[in-house]
């Protein structure tokens, strides 16, 4: 395959995304493939500044503003960065998308989840991943591995344990209704074993 994929990397904080992300852009690379990778918010320089808001601002944001930054910052994003990438024929290999908002502002924040669902496909002019990469994690361990490698949180890893519990909910519900998009692994497991379920699953379309 040489057409453009989109593939995004979704889980709660301190899940791994980081260190998948690297060791899967290394095997595309290696592939011969070229590829863009990105996160939101922060992949563009307007997404910078948004960035620095939604995780850094001091003080409360109203749950439908925060979820209304983000869906800015995702507009902005696939119309600068990630649609141009998928039109040349590259991979994009993306931290976060619109399965983050469903999960932190649909149920972390108690939102609805189909409107938070519909404005970022709004916002994204309808644009889903091939293939979404959904690390799973007991909060608990979750944040055990956040605390051994942090002295600063921003303002959603300092959330309670209820919240993350329910945006881990949130995001086995989505990998639930849409089991052909998600492959959700455990990320409890060593990080050689999760990167080889990953290949697997991507061998035949890369």
């Amino acid at each position: 395959m040489t057409g453009g994929l989109f593939i995004t990397l979704e889980g709660g904080d301190g899940t791994g995304k980081s260190t998948q992300a690297a060791l899967l852009e290394e095997w595309l690379t290696g592939l011969g493939r070229t590829v863009v990778r990105t996160r939101e918010p922060g992949g563009t320089d307007a997404g910078v500044e948004i960035r620095e808001i939604v995780l850094h601002h001091r003080g409360d944001i109203a749950p439908r503003a925060e979820a209304l930054l983000y869906a800015a910052d995702r507009a902005h994003h696939v119309a600068t960065v990630v649609r141009p990438a998928l039109a040349r024929g590259e991979v994009v290999l993306q931290d976060r998308y619109l399965d983050s908002s469903v999960a932190y502002q649909g149920a972390g924040r108690v939102l609805d989840a189909q409107e938070i669902r519909e404005l970022s496909l709004w916002a994204a002019e309808g644009l889903l991943p091939d293939l979404t990469i959904l690390l799973d994690l007991d909060e608990d361990a979750a944040r055990a591995r956040l605390d051994a490698s942090r002295t600063r949180y921003d303002r959603l890893e300092a959330e309670r344990s209820d919240f993350h519990a329910r945006v881990r909910a949130g995001y086995l519900a989505l990998a639930e209704a849409e089991p052909e998009r998600f492959l959700v692994v455990d990320a409890g497991r060593p990080v050689d074993e999760i990167a080889a379920d990953i290949r697997e699953r991507l061998a035949g379309r890369v």
